[in-house]
């Protein structure tokens, strides 16, 4: 119950946008029209936001009533009517607890002066490899309510909420007026409706323009066929007397009076609750649902003025015809859609990873399900860099920031296949500059105009990356030509590598969101994978040539990086000035440097957190080491010496602070022989992106304890008291960055699938693993004992085939046909150990 205060777990699908679970039972942070909105619990003056009630009755026993809530934080109420804390006035449970696996989050609730306990069990279907299945605009709220008495128990749930259609917290589209109260939300409409399949009220809009982005329709609904008592209205009283007349009718006996929805009433309130008897000691389930369709979006960067607003069309909508047809569609799939999900997590859960990577890797993913991410009724996929709390921050897709994450890949890779497509086959100009931030709408993908030397050659990574796990020759076919454009790039006068050395002397754009003059281990480490990954690709296409100017450049800018580079403790940046004045065309974007012939901004002889990074990228891609793997292990010992802190108490941090105070955590860099005066501009801070970056490293490289120390830091920080174990952010809440977290994962496992040669790599300690590639997930179980490696595949869902199993270090093992495994399927492999 003291780590519930910040929790705020989202619970939607891919796309459509969030509602919140809150650590102590509350629906908080309503992000389901097109944009962020961190705050939003829609209401009216004297109103409440949304909620859920329980009614219990005893014979010859007074009813008692409660909202189905955990204690209020009082530190969040000042007594004002403006007060952040929602439905202050409701009396609550006085005990709670959280539970989560995600997508679902459990809230136990009880009171000694109530006779049952209840558990609401809420969550959004996620499937790995099933994008549609895993995006519903639905919350799924399962409220089980326990008898703890010997008698029967009269008992009802009751949700309440406001049709809030044209609210989404923005500045558009409303005024002030101690309320929100957008344009056109006092013609917003209430009706009661029943089918064979759902009975709830349907909220939809007369006012709001259907060109807005808070234009569409909310359901109320449950799958209850009886008990059912609903109110579409609240009537014109003020001064709290409407929340008094609700309150003693539901307190009365569990059951609505009726009273419907008046013309013009504004933000009418809506209720919908279902009555039940519980025997002494038995449990029962009520399922609500809450449903939603707001098909417009605006695109990115065109949000700030009503006047300049482009409307994009979001996917999910081309799916339903509107909140009432996404009910009728997945009720009846319900109970299929939870199973395919818990088939997915208890696979998860009971595999052998250490428990902080675990959660690190699952509840990140929730950011594919907020408003960080989107897809277009082209079934293309988006992502902002985060999310501010009206407003996405940093637009485009930034390749930089998405390289870092892996849950996109490995949970659902036609999603990241779409990203590849708008990368190569839109957002690369004919010259092979990628725009590092893609606009929107997409003939306008070019437009930034700009590229970033590490997202660009991550790009290259991810593509072989995505190919190999799909084994999908046209993706690569298809994308090759831009891909090849984007490596030659680097080659071009005035260029990242325009001596064509193998090596990155030129202005580089990165993360850091400057530019780097002359060689450094970020840049460098990402362009030798891009190398590496564009010759396996050139030779598989026999594009021979290419291939072996990827080959030369590779062993040369690998030779060079170990040899000028390296220090003996980790790789350094060596600051050097271009020998083109400014260097070649859309290299420069941030024009933060004042001093070209002593730029600012730079990292110098800095221990970086992430230099490893491209490394890091390597393993997951299966394409080894990209320089001297003794100087690789070296440096991860020395970004632990250098950056890690167990303590910030004493820590100066000039920028932003995502940690602070006792807790533990890996600066962005140090600089144990000195300092630039005016360093990169994140020097001295933390973000866990970066910090995974480096962990990952140091699992792959068997420094084990070390990398499992800054994951358990990071989600020590994220532990519900201090901050919601959902949101790790960085620039904006649920950062892309973070979902590099699925790379432990990867490391733990040794896990590397290529469809393309049909082969599996896998590590031979002992144990249960969940696997996914993207396309498929199950588990495998590795028993070992002297010679020999007994692996057992479960495939739960997709198809694989197997033509070869690589036990890393031990054996492997070609069958003499390939297997091929479907999901419900298993196979069993013994393989013997090479001598």
């Amino acid at each position: 119950q003291e780590h519930t205060s910040k929790i705020a777990m989202p619970i939607g699908g891919i796309g459509t946008g969030t509602i919140s679970l809150s650590g102590r039972g509350e629906l908080i942070d309503w992000e389901i029209m097109g944009r962020p909105a961190k705050g939003v619990n829609p209401s009216i003056e004297g109103g409440n936001a949304p909620f859920f009630a329980l009614y219990t009755k005893i014979k010859d026993q007074s009813p008692v009533s409660r909202a189905l809530m955990g204690p209020m934080d009082e530190a969040q109420y000042e007594g004002s009517l403006g007060s952040p804390a929602p439905n202050h006035g409701l009396p609550r449970f006085s005990e709670c607890s959280f539970d989560a696996a995600y997508p679902f989050g459990q809230v136990s609730l009880s009171d000694k002066d109530l006779p049952v306990d209840v558990r609401l069990k809420a969550f959004n279907p996620l499937i790995p490899a099933d994008p549609d299945a895993s995006g519903i605009p639905v919350a799924i709220l399962k409220y089980e309510v326990s008898s703890k008495v010997d008698d029967t128990v009269d008992i009802s749930i009751c949700g309440s909420m406001h049709n809030f259609i044209g609210v989404n917290g923005s500045q558009v589209n409303r005024t002030w007026s101690g309320e929100w109260h957008p344009t056109g939300s006092d013609h917003n409409v209430n009706k009661y409706r029943s089918s064979e399949q759902v009975n709830g009220i349907f909220m939809t809009s007369e006012g709001v323009p259907q060109t807005s982005e808070a234009w569409g329709s909310i359901l109320l609904a449950t799958t209850a066929k009886e008990g059912i008592s609903y109110q579409t209205g609240t009537g014109p009283m003020g001064w709290g007397s409407h929340k008094l007349r609700f309150w003693d009718d539901f307190s009365r006996d569990g059951m609505l009076d009726p009273m419907e929805y008046k013309s013009q009433e504004y933000m009418p309130r809506s209720a919908l609750a279902v009555s039940s008897t519980l025997p002494p000691g038995e449990t029962k389930e009520m399922v609500f649902l809450i449903t939603w369709h707001f098909p417009n979006r605006p695109a990115w960067g065109s949000w700030e003025s009503e006047d300049n607003v482009q409307i994009l069309n979001n996917y999910y909508t081309t799916q339903y015809n509107d909140a009432w047809d996404v009910a009728e569609k997945i009720i009846p799939e319900l109970n299929e859609l939870e199973a395919r999900t818990l088939s997915f997590v208890n696979a998860f859960c009971a595999s052998d990873y250490p428990p902080e990577v675990k959660e690190a890797a699952l509840f990140n993913i929730s950011t594919l399900r907020t408003q960080t991410c989107f897809r277009t009724d082209d079934g293309n996929f988006y992502g902002w860099e985060g999310c501010h709390n009206s407003r996405g921050c940093c637009p485009g897709s930034c390749t930089h920031v998405w390289n870092y994450e892996q849950a996109t890949a490995f949970l659902f890779g036609d999603l990241a296949k779409k990203m590849r497509y708008v990368e190569f086959a839109h957002a690369t100009d004919p010259k092979g500059l990628m725009s590092f931030r893609v606009l929107l709408p997409l003939e306008k993908a070019q437009q930034w105009s700009s590229a970033a030397a590490d997202g660009q050659m991550g790009c290259v990574m991810k593509i072989y990356r995505d190919w190999q796990l799909s084994g999908d020759d046209q993706f690569l076919h298809t994308l090759w030509p831009g891909v090849k454009r984007a490596l030659e790039f680097c080659w071009i006068e005035g260029g990242w590598d325009a001596n064509k050395d193998g090596v990155m002397e030129g202005i580089q754009h990165n993360t850091m969101d400057v530019e780097y003059y002359g060689p450094n281990p970020q840049m460098e480490f990402w362009y030798l994978g891009a190398l590496k990954a564009a010759g396996k690709m050139a030779a598989y296409l026999d594009d021979m040539d290419f291939a072996s100017t990827c080959e030369r450049l590779f062993e040369q800018g690998s030779k060079w990086t170990d040899e000028n580079l390296f220090n003996g403790e980790y790789y350094i940046h060596k600051i050097e000035l271009p020998d083109t004045g400014s260097g070649a065309e859309g290299l420069i974007t941030g024009g933060h440097i004042k001093n070209k012939q002593d730029p600012e901004y730079q990292l110098g002889e800095g221990c970086l957190v992430d230099q490893l990074v491209g490394q890091f990228m390597a393993h997951v891609c299966g394409l080894g080491y990209l320089a001297d793997p003794e100087n690789i292990q070296t440096t991860l010992s020395s970004i632990l010496k250098y950056n890690y802190r167990e303590s910030l108490q004493d820590h100066f941090n000039c920028m932003r602070s995502f940690a602070l105070g006792e807790e533990s955590a890996l600066l962005m860099a140090s600089f144990p022989n000195g300092r630039p005066e005016i360093p990169f501009p994140y020097f001295s801070e933390v973000m866990t992106g970066f910090e995974y970056a480096a962990a990952i490293g140091m699992l792959y490289e068997n420094q084990t304890d070390e990398g499992l120390l800054c994951i358990r830091n990071i989600r020590d920080r994220y532990d519900g008291k201090k901050r919601s174990p959902f949101n790790e952010a960085e620039c904006g809440s649920h950062y892309a960055r973070a979902m590099a977290s699925w790379g432990a994962i990867l490391a733990l496992s040794g896990f590397h699938y290529a469809a393309v040669d049909q082969t599996l790599s896998f590590d031979s300690t002992p144990g249960s693993y969940f696997w996914s590639n993207g396309h498929a997930f199950g588990t495998i179980s590795i028993e070992r004992s002297k010679g020999r490696v007994d692996m057992n595949i479960e495939l739960i869902e997709g198809q694989i085939i197997l033509g070869k199993i690589i036990i890393n270090e031990f054996g492997d093992l070609v069958p003499q046909e390939p297997a091929k495994i479907v999901g419900g399927g298993s196979a069993g492999f013994i393989i013997e150990q090479n001598i």
